[in-house]
């Protein structure tokens, strides 16, 4: 199984993580209690590849993390 590079959108936010000295986990629970949608490890990758687009928790993300809303596109 080969591994998908991170889009700029997930380079971004990972950054950031590293930054603020968070974890992916940390960022997952807080996107379900953002949103109230189930976010998972699995899916985020998705979300940081670029395999999927999903503007609710990408804009959750967004607020999150505080990044601007350019990195909203993902491909």
């Amino acid at each position: 199984m080969s591994k998908c590079k991170l889009c700029a959108f997930g380079v971004k936010a990972k950054q950031k993580l590293v930054e603020i000295g968070e974890t992916q986990q940390w960022l997952e629970e807080e996107i379900k209690k953002d949103t109230g949608m189930y976010v998972d490890n699995g899916y985020l990758y998705k979300i940081f590849t670029g395999q999927r687009t999903a503007p609710k928790i990408v804009a959750s993300i967004n607020r999150i993390l505080q990044l601007d809303d350019s990195t909203e596109t993902i491909r």
